[in-house]
């Protein structure tokens, strides 16, 4: 391990400030990763975001053997991607599964992750705070 935590966010999550932000609040994650990380100071934070699915498994790929803990938030992809669940169950670093919203009280498709049975944790309904309440389980554990 390498001492450093992952954050890897899925579609459309590049457009958090701007997207419906009576849902996704009105903060970018750009601003919120630099809070975020001066919380953090002594945590070495990098990150990612891809609407491609597979660029999130190729980089899934890449750290998912070296990180200290992978926060994901796949996005739509956590309800349909077959091959990313196979991604995450395939890498040996620990991953918590994120999510913006309270997926449970949106669209019935929503309640189903095929990612959860492959991480270590799931967060939703946090908002951004998620991404935090993460960070702060795999750094402990």
């Amino acid at each position: 391990m390498n001492d450093t935590y992952h954050i890897v966010n899925g579609p459309n999550l590049n457009l958090l400030g701007q997207r419906e932000p009576e849902k996704y609040g009105a903060t970018s994650f750009e601003a919120f990763l630099d809070r975020l990380r001066g919380a953090h100071p002594g945590l070495d934070i990098a990150y990612f975001q891809s609407n491609i699915e597979g660029e999130l498994i190729d980089h899934l790929h890449e750290i998912g053997f070296s990180s200290s803990g992978i926060v994901l938030n796949a996005g739509g992809y956590t309800h349909t991607s077959v091959a990313l669940r196979d991604a995450v169950a395939a890498i040996t670093s620990p991953v918590v599964e994120v999510h913006v919203t309270n997926v449970y009280a949106r669209e019935e498709f929503r309640h189903v992750s095929l990612l959860s049975p492959v991480c270590r944790g799931v967060i939703c309904g946090l908002g951004l705070e998620g991404y935090a309440a993460a960070l702060r389980a795999l750094a402990s554990s």
